[in-house]
């Protein structure tokens, strides 16, 4: 701080940038990686489409939760101090100009460099006369049986929209006389994109050149045949998001899996949230929509590209390996890999997982030998998101078949994953294992698997920690972290934590881990404190974390303090970072920087000098209130000289030197690609590739 100013107040909401603009920063990242065209052509399309599910989940639940404290009166201000009236207008004004921009990278960029690739998306109109015909003939045998006009005058209520469904709004004229009518689009039961044969047989057709037209495009051109006799003047795709943000009264649920399953109903009926709209359609039909479905003008979204872009992402399922990423395969580490035991290479020593560069398979291989090692006893696991065809659950399964005792703790509150969980959960159960549905108030999303093992000098517990889900497909695509260990206090941590989320106890101090919410943000607040102790006696402060968002007021405060005290921060925060950088006297000694590249930054690492005894900390928590408050997380310590090593300088090194996809955040929350290492390596993902086991203990 300059000489002569007064104490700066770290709580001034001047210093804090808000967590909604934030978002729409890093989702604007995400849509710049889709006008890329370093990537390739499918890529690009893929991050086209992520731009699109990111912001139909931005509305179903941050907008939606602004909204409804605008009508409920809600006063308390976040950190930045904007009401919600004023988010809300500062969130459609910052996404008026980028939705043009996606609407421009679609239809001037993506679609004709698409069509020189030979994957043609036609306009209905663009069609050839045989084209069209075999279209109608597709559209006769199967389209046109399952698709229900609903009128709405006097006598015909307006029909129910559901949540993120696509439809038309069909103006149909009879003597002079105009009325009005729904098609829903059903985009479930066909693909959105509609191919059109060349041969009549598309089990014979190749991918290298396709052509394609949009289902609503189809629809919309033979209404002929739905309003027979009638003349069909215009129709307009559209579609309505709703409040998916529901909460769960689990006080008063005497069955937590039937409430959750009764609240996922509830999200298809919400109170709509954004109006999404074709550019062409007339204002009057707007004012209708508006009135029928309560809304206001500020809700309506007039748009250039199709409606629902989120379903492009059907393109990526085309036999199209030139226009992908090129694969590679995972590697393994040496200790645990050609079969060798698991438990064995544990025993030794500790072992890195760096996915998706490591491959997942250990971790199912970890649970498989469990299921199938007589001396194993038990196996605890925490599950968030699982996916689809799981082989972890599969894993447990044959655990259980083979006797071992076997308890899962099935988080039913995981946003989005609720239906998939439950069907795990319900499966599980039928196969024996002990299920725990959570914890009344609490998310669990630490990632924790503990394997107890009968050996000749006693029990020991081995142990899976990690910063990602048990889900083998994300692990392709997310960055993480995993850790094997058989640490005894660590273990016993573990087991006492389990304990706590699968029968009553009360925990209030564990030997290593930091658990949320009994300790882990005190615990983070206090090794900065300390390293700003050390360093105004010796000067060699340094704080380093990764992490997916940065929103927790106490802690930006106390990294603002670190700054001030003259600590060199760096802060790598994939999405929302609430903290402004580069503020003179209050955080000119802090960086942040963000990567989005190939594959998503999700891992979490916590890193304080501590003079020279360097300290590492993995695990599932940002610093945010909901992790810290309102969730059962985990941060572990990493101990093993080695992988501390390869941690701090071969993967954080790299990243924090990468000059190609690493953007630099101002103090405004804008973000550039100038400020870092000119002399850096140019892509740290690619490298983490083509040098895959780089952190592997002995490697050169």
């Amino acid at each position: 701080m300059p000489a002569g100013s007064s104490p700066a107040d770290f709580y001034d909401p001047s210093l804090f940038i808000n967590r909604e603009l934030g978002w729409l920063a890093f989702n604007r990242h995400v849509l710049d990686e889709a006008q890329d065209r370093s990537h390739p052509l499918l890529e690009r399309v893929k991050f086209h489409a992520i731009f699109a599910n990111n912001l139909d989940e931005f509305f179903m639940i941050r907008v939606a939760g602004l909204q409804r404290q605008l009508e409920n009166g809600v006063l308390e201000a976040p950190p930045d101090g904007m009401t919600p009236a004023r988010q809300l207008d500062a969130i459609r004004a910052a996404l008026i100009p980028t939705l043009a921009d996606q609407a421009e990278c679609w239809i001037e960029d993506l679609i004709p460099q698409l069509a020189a690739s030979g994957i043609h998306i036609h306009t209905y109109g663009t069609l050839s006369p045989d084209q069209q015909a075999a279209v109608r003939k597709h559209f006769i045998d199967e389209i046109f049986p399952v698709l229900t006009p609903l009128a709405f005058d006097v006598s015909h209520p307006f029909p129910f929209i559901s949540n993120l469904s696509l439809n038309l709004a069909i103006i149909i004229q009879d003597q002079n006389r105009e009325y009005f009518a729904r098609v829903k689009v059903p985009t479930r039961l066909f693909s959105r994109l509609l191919r059109i044969p060349k041969t009549g047989d598309l089990s014979h057709e190749d991918d290298a050149d396709v052509h394609f037209v949009l289902l609503e495009e189809v629809i919309a051109a033979n209404l002929d045949l739905l309003f027979s006799g009638l003349d069909v003047v215009a129709a307009y795709p559209f579609r309505i998001t709703r409040d998916a943000d529901l909460e769960i009264e689990e006080d008063e649920a005497s069955d937590l899996l039937t409430a959750v399953e009764e609240v996922m109903e509830q999200r298809r009926t919400g109170r709509p949230v954004r109006i999404e709209v074709h550019r062409s359609m007339p204002d009057r039909i707007c004012h209708m929509l508006e009135q029928k479905l309560g809304s206001t003008s500020l809700m309506i979204y007039r748009l250039d590209q199709p409606v629902g872009m989120a379903d492009m992402m059907q393109v990526l399922s085309l036999n199209r390996q030139d226009l992908k990423d090129t694969p590679f395969v995972p590697s393994v580490p040496p200790i645990i890999a050609d079969g060798r035991d698991i438990f064995a290479g544990i025993k030794k020593e500790d072992i890195l997982l760096f996915h998706p560069y490591d491959s997942f398979s250990p971790v199912v291989n970890f649970i498989r030998q469990a299921a199938h090692d007589p001396d194993v006893l038990a196996i605890k696991i925490t599950l968030y998101r699982v996916g689809a065809n799981s082989p972890v659950v599969a894993a447990l399964m044959e655990a259980r078949e083979n006797g071992k005792a076997v308890a899962a703790l099935i988080e039913l509150k995981a946003r989005f994953d609720e239906e998939n969980n439950i069907g795990w959960a319900r499966q599980l159960e039928r196969a024996g294992v002990h299920v725990v549905y959570g914890i009344v108030g609490l998310k669990v999303h630490a990632k924790l698997c503990m394997v107890i093992r009968r050996e000749k000098d006693g029990i020991c517990r081995y142990l899976h920690l990690g910063t990602g889900n048990y889900n083998a497909t994300s692990s392709r695509i997310y960055t993480d972290f995993g850790i094997f260990t058989c640490d005894r206090e660590t273990g016993a941590d573990v087991a006492d934590l389990f304990n706590l989320l699968t029968g009553y106890a009360r925990i209030e101090h564990y030997r290593k881990l930091l658990v949320a919410p009994v300790s882990l943000r005190q615990s983070i607040l206090e090794k900065i404190g300390r390293e700003i102790t050390r360093h105004t006696t010796h000067g060699d402060g340094r704080i380093i974390f990764k992490m997916n968002a940065l929103v927790d007021r106490e802690c930006i405060a106390a990294l603002y303090r670190a700054s001030q005290a003259g600590i060199r921060v760096d802060l790598q925060v994939r999405g929302v970072c609430c903290l402004r950088p580069g503020i003179l006297g209050i955080s000119e000694n802090i960086r942040v920087s963000t990567i989005i590249g190939r594959f998503l930054e999700h891992a979490r690492l916590y890193y304080f000098h501590n003079g020279g005894e360097r300290e590492v900390l993995l695990g599932s928590a940002d610093l945010m209130p909901r992790n810290l408050d309102r969730r059962v997380e985990v941060l572990f310590p990493v101990e093993d000289p080695v992988i501390k090593s390869a941690l701090i300088d071969i993967i954080l090194d790299r990243q924090l030197h990468d000059t190609e996809k690493l953007r630099w955040m101002s103090s405004s929350g804008t973000y550039t690609r100038e400020g870092g290492d000119k002399d850096g390596e140019p892509n740290a993902q690619r490298w983490f590739i083509s040098h895959r086991g780089a952190w592997y203990r002995g490697s050169p």
